[in-house]
């Protein structure tokens, strides 16, 4: 029996994954505005190679065995009628809504367009891009940023590749030297110029770009690895700006509700939950809140449960691939220093899929 209407905005890593949590206990539809679910963390190599051009995009069609994936654009909730409001005016009833609408990437790793061809063909044209630059600048060292370099590195044999960052060293957001050291020998020992402490912007000309020091650039293409922003300006426009903190991330309790409602949860990278934006923090955040959904579900039973509570992740394994056949893994140690593994672990673990296989068995596909 299921029992109370869940409405989940937003199909990506969280939404999918709670979604499939609550399918056996409650009536879900999970709304989102893409055809399929896109796997973002293959959308680097996507935009360098031509063979993965498909591979980021798996079918919601198998996801749920009793609820349903309603394609659309939520542009309001309404908290005064407990319903999901879409762009083409449809009122989806909710006992529970959840927001998990993540955050907005620069390309190559965004679903541009609006169907899975428009997304395919900007794949394309990035791919064309590269195959075609005489210099390459990447501008961000933090994991998206080295990964992106690799990739276009080992596609691009020829090229010239640069790697510009703002801070002092690789991936310093990790907290472990080690690791910014080992990914900048590796990019070096590939002939990609690493540049620390460049701020880099425009320049005055078309295909230039400045350094914070006034150091020009010349470059044919640029990709920006410098951030994400939390897709929340529909809350905001919807009337909900009160539940958003100045940087626009939802603010949620330790429940991950939006503080003051019992009722609406938030989960993945669109809550203030923790800093770590990444995947295992998502999905650890997918199953509190699908556990706490089902408590407040059930409240009125007599073998009432109690809420959990979440805890930020702040050290979790971190890998970077150097493409499909190298990579380093920062692996924390409890009570003391933070593992950093090579090649082998890297290329097992990630490199060589991606993490597709896993994605794919998550949607209800096979593996290949």
């Amino acid at each position: 029996m299921r029992d109370g209407d869940v409405v989940v905005i937003g199909g990506g890593y969280a939404g999918v994954r709670l979604a499939k949590r609550l399918d056996s206990v409650a009536r879900v539809t999970l709304v989102d505005r893409k055809e399929v679910f896109f796997h973002r963390i293959a959308s680097l190599r996507a935009g360098v190679r031509p063979e993965w051009s498909v591979t980021p995009f798996i079918p919601y069609d198998r996801l749920l065995r009793n609820g349903r994936v309603a394609v659309g654009k939520a542009v309001r909730i309404d908290t005064t009628e407990r319903q999901v409001v879409l762009a083409t005016g449809e009122r989806l009833p909710y006992d529970v809504v959840v927001i998990a609408t993540g955050a907005d990437y620069p390309e190559p790793a965004r679903f541009t367009g609006t169907t899975t061809d428009e997304a395919v063909k900007s794949f394309a044209g990035h791919q064309q891009k590269i195959a075609a630059a005489g210099h390459v600048l990447v501008v961000g060292g933090g994991p998206s940023g080295v990964e992106l370099a690799a990739e276009v590195r080992l596609a691009r044999p020829g090229a010239r590749v640069t790697l510009a960052h703002s801070g002092p060293a690789l991936l310093h957001s990790t907290g472990v030297e080690r690791v910014g050291r080992r990914a900048r020998a590796w990019l070096e020992s590939h002939d990609v110029e690493v540049r620390l402490d460049s701020f880099m912007s425009p320049g005055n000309d078309f295909g230039t770009y400045r350094d914070a020091h006034g150091t020009v650039i010349e470059a044919d293409l640029s990709f920006w690895a410098t951030g994400t922003t939390p897709n929340t300006l529909w809350l905001r426009l919807g009337g909900h700006g009160d539940w958003l903190n100045p940087a626009g991330h939802v603010k949620v309790d330790r429940t991950l509700r939006v503080a003051g409602r019992l009722d609406v949860f938030a989960v993945g990278d669109v809550n203030d939950a923790t800093e770590l934006k990444i995947t295992p923090a998502a999905l650890a955040q997918a199953d509190l809140a699908a556990w706490n959904i089902r408590t407040y579900l059930n409240s009125s039973g007599k073998h009432r449960k109690e809420p959990r509570m979440y805890r930020p992740i702040h050290r979790t394994p971190l890998i970077v691939p150097f493409g499909p056949a190298d990579g380093l893994t920062l692996l924390p140690v409890p009570g003391g220093e933070s593992a950093v593994l090579g090649g082998r672990t890297s290329v097992l673990a990630k490199a060589k899929t991606l993490m597709t296989p896993y994605m794919r068995r998550q949607l209800g596909y096979t593996a290949a």
